[in-house]
């Protein structure tokens, strides 16, 4: 059972790590949260290693939907979840290689785009990095979402070392 957990959180870190679109990167970035939850929990039969998974899996769930509204948000302003027309119009500052959802004004690029959220106008950029900022910060437990690290320590040694020190916190950053 271990080295089958173990097995599916390095399937899901490599997913992970070599997509080249958003949404591989956000089911990597599920399956390493999933994997994380069942390796925390390893042994069940100790009810601190329970609520210490179920800790892991609820916070990570809070970071993971401000990744999937940044998604959201940035397939609507560029009409694409693929990396490079995505960076090839921002730095062209040119929707010409993309063809966003949304309509914005004739000649405003990427950078100049400007959407409503929450009763507010903000530039699309910044709404899309702060909404995938907070992904960010619950996968490598950053202030506010960082509760779910020091109780992950309930893992197998091996475990411990894979979430802290290796991958799934650097996969946040």
């Amino acid at each position: 059972r271990f080295f089958s957990y173990l097995s599916l959180f390095t399937f899901t870190m490599l997913m992970l790590v070599t997509a080249d679109n958003l949404i591989q990167l956000f089911f990597g970035w599920e399956g390493v949260g999933l994997a994380s939850y069942l390796l925390i929990g390893f042994w069940y039969h100790k009810e601190s290693a329970n609520s210490a998974s179920i800790k892991a899996f609820v916070t990570n769930r809070v970071g993971d939907f401000g990744l999937a509204l940044g998604i959201m948000a940035a397939f609507f302003v560029f009409g694409t979840v693929e990396f490079h027309p995505m960076l090839d119009a921002v730095k062209e500052n040119s929707f010409e290689a993309v063809a966003p959802i949304m309509t914005f004004a004739e000649g405003v690029g990427p950078r100049e785009a400007v959407i409503e959220f929450v009763g507010a106008r903000v530039y699309a950029l910044e709404l899309i990095a702060f909404l995938l900022f907070i992904g960010a910060m619950g996968k490598s437990a950053q202030f506010v979402l960082h509760v779910w690290l020091p109780d992950a320590m309930e893992g197998p040694t091996p475990v411990s070392a894979l979430i802290h020190a290796a991958t799934m916190v650097t996969a946040g950053v």
